[in-house]
């Protein structure tokens, strides 16, 4: 098993100071990688209740949340092993060029150490300020994953879908990792275990909204749905926040 934190990037701690010392003490003390996650609004009448309060509320700390891919690449200045990841990124909220290179440069400055941990989001206030329709959310993820790895991958990118369509063009910069850095992807119905046998690396988890039996039928139910798909459930990484 391997260890991994999150950086104080929401909330009142969320400072230059704090980011940069965490970074480094974690490192020295062996942890095996940083988080951060993504939040683009604190509702205050929202339309999607928030599911682990009472009221549907998001928490307080949320108010300030900076954005993710900012304090990774300052960390990866003054660090040397430690991996970074995104706990998640909702995917649709920025198209997928603009994301791609962000990961991408991320890599390259941190000399391939990036995980790209993504989501599809659940809160209708971010899809509407985002202005990205709130349904076929699963059939434009499957998009969105095909295109990103197209970006990271090919030296000539050309795409044409439903959602996305991009000309034969060069984008760059590439990631150092190969094929690519990996994709985790956030989510707990059978079609997002699908979606990860199919275009992911891994799923993340969470822990504490609700009992751990629960979570171990979610962890046994993405090998089922590995092993319906003809593939090796060892291949698909495990990653539990809390």
């Amino acid at each position: 098993m391997k260890v991994g934190m999150f950086l104080p990037q929401i909330g009142e701690y969320a400072t230059k100071e704090n980011i940069l010392y965490i970074a480094k003490e974690a490192e020295k003390e062996g942890v095996d990688s940083l988080w951060v996650l993504d939040r683009l609004l604190w509702p205050l009448k929202p339309k999607t209740p928030y599911a682990a309060t009472p009221d549907g509320t998001l928490p307080v700390e949320y108010q300030n949340v900076l954005d993710p891919l900012t304090p990774l690449t300052c960390v990866a200045g003054v660090t040397e092993r430690i991996l970074l990841g995104t706990s998640i990124i909702d995917m649709f909220f920025q198209n997928p060029v603009q994301l791609g290179k962000r990961f991408a440069t991320l890599d390259v400055l941190s000399d391939g150490r990036t995980i790209a941990g993504l989501g599809i989001g659940w809160s209708k206030d971010e899809y509407e300020v985002s202005g990205v329709p709130y349904k076929d959310k699963g059939t434009r993820a499957d998009e969105f994953l095909k295109l990103l790895k197209k970006i990271w991958t090919d030296d000539i990118v050309e795409f044409k879908g439903q959602f996305y369509n991009i000309p034969a063009c060069k984008i760059g910069p590439k990631p150092l990792q190969e094929p690519h850095p990996p994709i985790l992807l956030g989510g707990f119905s059978p079609k997002t275990f699908s979606r990860i046998v199919n275009y992911a690396n891994g799923w993340i988890g969470i822990a504490g909204f609700g009992p751990l039996g629960q979570l171990e039928q979610m962890i046994n139910g993405l090998k089922e749905s590995t092993r319906k798909l003809d593939k090796d459930p060892s291949n698909i990484g495990i990653y539990i926040g809390s």
